[in-house]
């Protein structure tokens, strides 16, 4: 009988123990293998999801989601909302890769291109997820990805790079305001040589919600890699309202081909919610300090491989990595739900350089 009573105690605290940890871990990272996602969450409330297997042929995180509950991100391809762009079928949340490895475009690709075409790009390919891990005030997810060049489908593929990307997921105070942090550290090595031909498709993007983009942009058309070319149009601009500001002082649609160590965006919604997104770049990453490939229509991104592409005067940075070796790349991206300044932008991106240093 006191086996027995000793045996439900022991199981009672073990309960116990698993619910005590699961409400002090405030940063929670939930795998699920069979619907291919990660979801990370905050106190309780959805901050994004690791996806991969989708229509996106690369891991992505999305949505992305402010502290006071604000989407920053834009809906289309996976679940478009009236008002909002649809060009770009590969900007979906935000994504790590380029356009131009090898000859091969990785940043161009989705399901969307045609399947005469697909010899010509790559996809990212989940191996596995090596860790996940929760936390009071961080979580943490640790995956294992194969850069492969061609087309699956054509039995004509080759691998030419692994990705280990780790990602810490936080909650922090900026200028006294609540904000979430993403750090994506991610090193690739070579299994072949692999260069980084300059190009301005590139390295980490995000395609932000509609709110963000400038409210000056007319549109265009755009060309990437393999010369394809994709016509933004110039739809209403009614509730954009984002500017970009970078480390340099460049302010609003100037800050695309500029360099600086950090950058970012901030807008305000239709409900008059201010909300920014940074991202800071470490001095260690290659290229540094990094080119802004940031453009009006809503993609936000950091390219430190492209060089000439920019600026007509620099020589091609061409970046290469021999087989066997490594290359690795720091970044931190910041959402908070409130305006920033340029000194609490500098301390921020001095606490990250010291974490990574």
């Amino acid at each position: 009988m006191l086996f027995r009573k000793n045996i439900a105690l022991v199981a009672t605290l073990t309960v116990y123990s698993l619910l005590s940890t699961v409400c002090l871990s405030q940063v929670a990272v939930t795998p699920n293998q069979s619907t291919h996602r990660v979801d990370i969450t905050i106190d309780n409330a959805p901050f994004t999801s690791y996806l991969w297997q989708t229509n996106q042929r690369k891991p992505v995180l999305y949505p992305l989601i402010a502290p006071d509950g604000t989407t920053v991100t834009r809906g289309y391809p996976f679940a478009p909302l009236p008002g909002e762009r649809t060009d770009h079928p590969h900007h979906a949340g935000l994504w790590f890769n380029y356009g131009n490895a090898n000859g091969f475009d990785f940043w161009n690709n989705s399901d969307a291109i045609k399947p005469a075409d697909r010899s010509k790009y790559g996809t990212i390919t989940l191996d596995k997820i090596i860790s996940t891990k929760s936390g009071r005030s961080s979580g943490e997810l640790t995956t294992l990805s194969t850069w492969v060049a061609g087309d699956p489908a054509a039995n004509n593929t080759k691998p030419i790079l692994t990705q280990t990307t780790h990602y810490v997921f936080s909650k922090l105070k900026i200028g006294g305001h609540p904000a979430r942090a993403i750090d994506m550290i991610v090193t690739l090595k070579a299994i072949t040589t692999v260069t980084f031909n300059d190009d301005k498709e590139g390295l980490l993007g995000i395609r932000v919600a509609h709110f963000l983009e400038s409210p000056t942009e007319k549109g265009g058309t755009f060309t990437d890699a393999n010369g394809n070319s994709t016509k933004v149009d110039s739809t209403s601009n009614a509730g954009a309202s984002g500017i970009y500001h970078t480390s340099a002082g460049i302010t609003g649609d100037a800050v695309w081909s500029t360099r600086g160590a950090w950058c970012y965006l901030t807008g305000e919604t239709l409900n008059n919610k201010t909300e920014t997104i940074a991202i800071l770049s470490h001095p260690k990453n290659p290229g540094s300090p990094p080119y802004w490939h940031a453009r009006g229509y809503g993609l936000f991104a950091v390219n430190p491989l492209g060089a000439h592409i920019f600026d007509p005067k620099a020589a091609p940075f061409n970046f290469s990595i021999s087989p066997g070796d490594t290359a690795t790349f720091r970044y931190r991206i910041l959402i908070l739900s409130a305006p920033t300044t340029d000194a609490e932008m500098n301390t921020t991106s001095n606490t990250f350089i010291a974490a990574y240093h």
